[in-house]
């Protein structure tokens, strides 16, 4: 068992023990150091949680009666501070009521041992553990990936500066209001935040033309959410957005592009994000088309609500755009990628005269 052990986690595993008991400490190093792992082992509450923050563990065996800070306590602390915010927390009690482990599980501790533990049980909820805390960790690196992709769009045109993040953010937010949940939701966000992604491959002269395009640059133009669905498609969550990258410009009536969807044949999220972009444009304006206040933006919206818009969903984002300005939370927790954009995503009828004044954005 302890060869296998060894196996299943990478060399240099490193596993922090906050345990006040020199007893337990010693055979809790000796039970880790034999399977493999590296350990700092910590005698009290304050040191270890410096002993956190200086050596970065990938595991955190912790006692919950502990001199100058208790576990509970630490475990609180750990959960909010970023860089801990997902290390994997063991907790190890000699207490077995209910209370304790919902304590411990409401403080932030991701499983729990009862004193005295079996060797081959905390082995296997280490190896647990670790486990998932590697999806965790694949799923920030692809969450990194899809940010970098969205910074990628906004280099290539400075007029869009923050417009993806925002975009991200007023979508997940009315995603939410209509009910999406989960990967739906989350798909919401990712598509919102890389919409745009196609127009890395446009070129310069078309993207930064000042002025209304000829029917050729529009042509060229209207390539980039097929370019956008190619980028994002080698992606292993695209599944969940590209449908929303490549349809984000298909209309209620069937005659957007690229692919002429009618009425609820378009993905909802596409429906969703084409609202927010089309909203968005109105209030901070385009080369070619001044600035305008909301409250003319809602009526743009509701005019074209059953030829552009799904008229279903245009007195929804109203109505979220209302609670969003009176400063009411989302209806639920939204996905970290709808939170980037979320200082930017109030524009008051004073912010697009100031918009404006200062010029359009492309």
């Amino acid at each position: 068992m302890l060869q296998y052990a060894a196996r299943t986690v990478p060399a240099r595993t490193r596993v922090a023990v906050i345990e006040d008991d020199a007893a337990v400490r010693r055979v809790l190093t000796r039970i880790l150091e034999d399977a493999g792992y590296v350990v700092i082992a910590i005698a009290d509450g304050e040191n270890g949680l410096r002993a956190v923050a200086e050596h970065q563990p990938d595991l955190l065996i912790l006692d919950l009666t502990l001199p100058h800070l208790d576990g509970l306590e630490i475990c609180r602390r750990l959960r909010a501070d970023t860089r801990t915010l997902t290390l994997p927390i063991i907790v190890l009690t000699a207490h077995q009521s209910t209370s304790d482990m919902v304590s411990a599980l409401d403080a932030g501790a991701d499983d729990f041992l009862t004193k005295p533990f079996q060797q081959v049980e905390l082995l296997a909820r280490l190896r647990s553990a670790y486990r998932t805390r590697e999806v965790i960790r694949r799923m920030e690196q692809a969450h990194d990936i899809v940010v970098a992709l969205a910074n990628a769009v906004e280099a290539k045109d400075l007029g869009l500066k923050d417009h993806c993040r925002y975009l991200a953010y007023r979508s997940a937010r009315l995603a939410a209001y209509v009910g999406l949940r989960g990967g739906e939701l989350e798909g919401v966000a990712y598509g919102a935040l890389l919409h745009d992604i196609g127009k890395i491959g446009i070129a310069e002269h078309v993207l930064h033309k000042p002025g209304p395009l000829t029917e050729d640059e529009f042509r060229v133009m209207r390539e980039h959410p097929e370019i956008g669905e190619r980028i994002c498609d080698p992606l292993r969550m695209s599944r969940d957005f590209t449908p929303i990258i490549r349809h984000h410009h298909e209309r209620w009536d069937g005659s957007g592009y690229p692919d002429g969807l009618k009425g609820e044949r378009i993905p909802l999220g596409a429906r969703i994000v084409a609202l927010a972009d089309a909203f968005d444009a109105i209030v901070r304006g385009r080369p070619y088309r001044a600035a305008r206040s909301p409250d003319e933006a809602f009526d743009e919206i509701r005019k074209y609500s059953g030829r552009q818009f799904d008229p279903g969903l245009v007195p929804l984002f109203i109505e979220e755009a209302d609670r969003l300005e009176s400063g009411l939370a989302p209806s639920v927790e939204l996905p970290p990628a709808a939170l980037l954009g979320r200082d930017t995503a109030i524009v008051t009828s004073r912010d697009a005269a100031v918009i404006a004044n200062a010029g359009p954005a492309a």
